[in-house]
């Protein structure tokens, strides 16, 4: 019997990444996944979740504690790992935050609104990344996933904005907003451009996934989501699961969608 592959999906107990584990429990092929997760007692509760919902799955997800805004918690997450099983053949850096509907509150400031934003989506998943480069080099078959959202510039992406054309005058009243989540994204695409580059050598098969535009729980306003026409995210688990499972290798360094590949 062929061995569990590892697989570690960040910010995996809600949303696409809750999606992304159970496409992997529920496959026929042989994983064993590690859901990221800044609260173990969130992680804990996706799983009885998952397995209600997926009674007959075999393939076994355990939770793992990680927090992308602190470099102690992945550092912990890191040594846990280690420890056991000691190796990933696939990192899904699918962890993510936005702050705009924050903003629109009046909870954070505009600048909180792009630094958290930042912080979590950029600098988190790119510390993550790093530190778990030497385990995910272990594997015979690397794979790294970026999580890229709706955020490429092109002109698909320049003819869609979640809000109607703004009259003339200042200040424009939004209900809804995105543009710090989607700035940060962008960025995560030249992370995956670079981590691309310098992984070459080392045999490790990276991507940008566009899940496209899914019913999740950022921002808390899942229901305007679903209004504006958000589609469910399971689509994006099986997307993601595709891509690992090796549906995709012809478009490696590039923006995997689920129609194919997306410009720039």
């Amino acid at each position: 019997m062929a061995a569990r592959k590892i697989v570690l999906v960040t910010g995996g107990n809600g949303g696409i990444g809750y999606e992304t584990v159970k496409a992997f429990i529920e496959s026929t092929k042989p994983y064993h996944i590690l859901m990221g997760s800044r609260s173990l007692e969130n992680a804990n509760q996706a799983i009885q979740k998952l397995h209600e919902e997926c009674p007959d799955a075999t393939n076994p997800v355990e939770p793992l504690q990680v927090d992308l805004t602190s470099d102690e918690s992945i550092e912990a997450a890191y040594e846990k790992v280690k420890s056991g099983p000691g190796y990933i053949d696939a990192l899904i850096n699918n962890a993510g935050a936005t702050f705009d509907i924050a903003y629109l509150a009046g909870k954070v400031s505009l600048r909180e609104c792009f630094t958290k934003s930042y912080d979590v989506n950029v600098a988190g998943t790119h510390v993550m990344t790093a530190k778990f480069i030497p385990l995910l080099l272990k594997s015979s078959d690397p794979r790294l996933i970026f999580v890229a959202g709706l955020s490429q510039i092109n002109k698909a992406a320049e003819s869609y904005f979640p809000t109607p054309p703004q009259p003339a005058g200042w200040p424009k009243k939004l209900d809804f907003e995105v543009i710090g989540y989607r700035c940060s994204k962008i960025a995560l695409n030249m992370l995956m451009l670079d981590w691309n580059h310098k992984l070459k050598a080392d045999g490790v098969k990276v991507w940008s996934v566009g899940p496209g535009f899914l019913a999740t729980n950022l921002g808390g306003v899942p229901e305007m989501a679903i209004e504006m026409g958000a589609k469910h995210p399971s689509i994006g688990g099986r997307l993601l699961r595709s891509v690992v499972e090796g549906e995709r290798d012809e478009s490696v360094g590039k923006i995997v969608i689920e129609e194919g590949v997306m410009p720039w």
